[in-house]
């Protein structure tokens, strides 16, 4: 079935939702490949570092998903949203600052705020957005939120990667990092007049550490996935470059057209035959991705394993979000789906500086052995949990049919 934005009100705004989060997106894909170009060519200092500049962001969104959601579920959605897109405001204006400054130390500390900043930003926005959706139209369609937010985000880095590096070119480091504190602007001005959803801020709510005990196998499959997108999106440059291959801006791009590609042509999967059924089978897809890219003797085999990697990555994280939104309490959803994303921060803020000093000592192109053996661990965590609670992940199934 497919909704109009004019038969469906709701479905329109959640469309308008998905087109603002794309747009405050493109400044996280644009510095992605960026930053670890401009820490190893600009400021002269290691691999190591340049994961930590890529992983920072992370480590500060995971620190911060949990108040993300508590305020999006105390205070309203939109106002999550409308702090996160002021924090990409911030984040872009330090990187700049980090742009203009000689002594590398100081840079990169600068720069290091910076991704602070953008991760804090990314906590409040995904989750705002997440939330504001499922209560747009409702928490039986909440497969379809998560998986047009997925589209729109890694739409953002496929799009982002390659800009990146041309402006990077063109305008520098700097001009690059101006271009980002643009973009959160234009998604402000869309979002400002639009009515948000109710919020729930008189309900008990149990600790933060009871809800991620309830999704903790949930959020473990989602890390474990998340190793292999931190890998392209930090070291696939670095790859290219290191064996002189040319178009290494594409690697977030075949990502990304494989990863729209399965949320468009098969984004309802999870609301129709379960979240873990689509894991299983999405996980091993990124396995035999990451593996073709370890084994890349041709940049087209490396481009082909990106596009991979992005089909399998694409389903899991909205498969795993539908049976985390069943397992909690409405009040609870937006602190529920923060500490869920959490997990996948976790692997991003990991991945970064682990794999960094992995390619100092052994080469790039063991992160996506790294990468490959990961999803497969996540493959197997995702098939014995479906074998425990085959009956509940049958129940979608029922649901769509009834």
């Amino acid at each position: 079935m497919t909704f109009s934005s004019t038969r469906d009100p709701a479905r329109g705004r959640l469309l308008r939702l998905t087109a603002v989060l794309f747009i405050a997106y493109l400044c996280v894909g644009l510095s992605l490949p960026v930053v670890p170009v401009h820490v190893i060519g600009r400021l002269g200092l290691g691999n190591a570092w340049a994961g930590l500049a890529v992983g920072t962001a992370f480590f500060s969104t995971i620190l911060t998903r949990g108040l993300a959601g508590s305020l999006s579920d105390r205070r309203g959605a939109k106002v999550a949203l409308v702090r996160g897109l002021a924090f990409y405001i911030a984040a872009a204006l330090a990187s700049c600052l980090a742009g203009l400054l000689h002594e590398p130390s100081l840079a990169l500390a600068a720069l290091l705020i910076g991704r602070l900043l953008l991760g804090l930003g990314e906590s409040l926005v995904g989750v705002g957005v997440v939330a504001w959706g499922i209560g747009l139209v409702g928490p039986a369609r909440s497969g379809q939120v998560l998986a047009l937010v997925g589209a729109a985000i890694y739409g953002a880095l496929a799009v982002g990667g390659p800009v990146g590096l041309v402006l990077l070119d063109r305008l520098g480091f700097t001009g690059t990092m101006a271009v980002s504190a643009v973009l959160p602007v234009l998604s402000l001005l869309a979002v400002w007049r639009m009515a948000g959803v109710a919020a729930h801020p008189g309900a008990q709510r149990p600790p933060l550490w009871r809800v991620v005990r309830m999704i903790r196998w949930h959020g473990a499959i989602v890390c474990l996935q998340g190793i292999g997108f931190a890998a392209i999106g930090a070291f696939f440059t670095l790859h290219f470059m290191a064996r002189h291959w040319n178009h290494a801006g594409l690697g977030l791009t075949a990502f990304g057209t494989g990863f729209v590609l399965v949320r468009v042509l098969g984004g309802r999967l999870p609301d129709r035959i379960g979240g873990l059924p689509v894991a299983i089978g999405s996980l091993a897809i990124e396995a035999m991705g990451q593996a073709l890219i370890w084994r890349a003797d041709h940049p087209a085999w490396a481009l082909a394993g990106a596009f991979l990697t992005g089909l399998g990555c694409s389903m899991i994280f909205p498969a795993m979000g539908r049976e985390v939104v069943r397992l909690v309490e409405p009040h609870l959803r937006g602190t529920a789906l923060g500490g869920f994303s959490a997990f996948q921060d976790l692997a991003y803020g990991l991945t970064g500086p682990l794999a960094g000093l992995l390619a100092d000592h052994a080469g790039e192109d063991k992160v996506f052995l790294i990468g490959a053996g990961a999803a497969a661990a996540g493959w197997l965590v995702a098939i014995i949990l479906h074998r425990r609670n085959a009956p509940a992940s049958s129940a979608p199934q029922a649901a769509a049919a009834s």
